[in-house]
């Protein structure tokens, strides 16, 4: 779609056409993968692939944690047989803390990042100024290669160097920035002292960290557009923003749920909870990969046009556990009480001080409760965690809807 404001059709498209294109996809996706590469071989040893065409189906599936891939990937090193193709064929392999090894196939635009950084702004003729890094971690080239998929020059800036980075925008004039949402602030701030004309930037596109409401307002303020996009280095591109700023659009390429934290449950539009992912790429099929991100679906459309799913983006961790009394407690725990009370309605797992020693109190919705519920969930509490705590009921939609299950309040240090 050249000269338009949308990056192709498919952003575009009818979301009923759009489903059933993603569904379409889905089981022959999950055929690769079992007959390609390895883990899901195993993984999906009974599941018969041309049944898992429905999102229904999808959420049968088990879930893929990106907290186990450093072990996975040690018991079968490279990938932890993820991958569909040899480690020798691949265009580069990455390095994450973890450490995580993250596989990158050939292709011009392997990440998908074209979309978000055409969603920015950014247009064929133009210069990106990274300032991502290129040292074993992927952003440096995910941000690099989906502005050359635009027919962009990249300066490969990296971090760092913040009065040499200054001077080469004064020099070079770039018409946008791409790194972590304050970097700029503080590339900005040090061509203000040290006199130099930085108003070539006139967008930005930031990921990898917070975009607070006040830094919004300070590149406002200097007339620029900044928009952020949310991804990690196993999927790339998940969910972009458009200039109208209300959430995050999903890439055409990947199929969003978002689940109970601790479970594979799908959770209603809305409602906070963990990000999962399955990834349409042929040569890294992750299937139900369990980001630890927690987010939510928004409703209806963006006004920018666009006819994606929009999420909220990055809500905080779904990695809730934590220690009590010296035994580790999980979201996974919180969910099997769920399980066993369906009445219920949100469960949270407060961890407080009480003196010396550790407590819990299990914070529980109820419409109607029955009477001897708080002592039925205090030794449901018991059994699943092989911990006391007491029991606090609480009115229908009182507790906050964060994905947050397990809420540790004691102090740090």
């Amino acid at each position: 779609m050249p000269n338009s404001e949308f990056f192709d059709v498919l952003e575009v498209r009818d979301p009923e056409a759009r489903e059933d294109a993603l569904m379409g996809a889905l089981a022959a996706h999950v055929a690769q993968a079992k007959a390609s590469a390895p883990y899901y071989a195993r993984l999906l040893a009974d599941v018969a692939p041309d049944a898992i065409c429905t999102r229904a189906a999808l959420a049968s599936l088990p879930l893929t944690r990106k907290s186990d891939l450093s072990a996975i990937q040690a018991e079968h090193p490279p990938f932890g047989g993820l991958t569909t193709i040899p480690a020798g064929r691949l265009a580069r392999i990455f390095v994450s803390p973890g450490p995580i090894y993250d596989p990158e196939a050939g292709g011009r635009d392997y990440f998908r990042f074209a979309r978000a950084l055409y969603a920015t702004g950014l247009r064929s003729g133009q210069i990106l100024h990274n300032t991502f890094s290129y040292h074993l971690t992927p952003a440096g080239v995910m941000l690099e290669c989906g502005a050359r998929a635009l027919g962009c020059a990249v300066v490969p800036a990296g971090p760092g160097n913040t009065e040499l980075q200054a001077r080469a925008i004064a020099h070079l004039r770039p018409q946008a920035y791409a790194g972590t949402p304050d970097f700029l602030k503080t590339i900005l701030e040090k061509g203000d002292e040290l006199g130099l004309d930085l108003s070539s930037i006139r967008r930005g596109h930031v990921t990898a960290g917070p975009y607070f409401p006040a830094l919004r307002q300070y590149y406002a303020e200097r007339g620029l557009t900044v928009l952020q996009s949310y991804g990690t280095a196993d999927l790339g591109l998940i969910a972009y923003e458009s200039e109208a700023r209300e959430g995050m659009i999903l890439d055409e390429h990947v199929i969003v749920e978002i689940v109970r934290p601790g479970t594979g449950e799908v959770l209603p539009d809305g409602e906070v909870g963990e990000v999962v992912v399955t990834l349409l790429s042929p040569e890294y099929p992750l299937i139900r990969f369990a980001t630890g991100d927690l987010s939510a679906v928004l409703p209806g459309r963006s006004p920018c046009g666009r006819t994606n799913t929009r999420i909220r983006g990055w809500l905080g961790r779904a990695d809730q556990a934590t220690k009590v009394k010296g035994m580790f407690v999980r979201p996974e725990q919180v969910a099997e009480i769920a399980r066993r009370f369906p009445a219920l309605g949100r469960l949270r797992l407060v961890v407080e001080r009480a003196g010396d020693a550790d407590a819990m109190t299990l914070h529980a919705e109820a419409a109607e409760p029955a009477p001897g519920l708080a002592e039925r969930l205090a030794e449901a509490l018991r059994e699943v965690t092989k911990l006391r705590g007491a029991v606090a009921l609480a009115s229908p939609g009182s507790l906050p809807n964060d994905g947050k299950v397990i809420d540790d309040r004691r102090p740090v240090g």
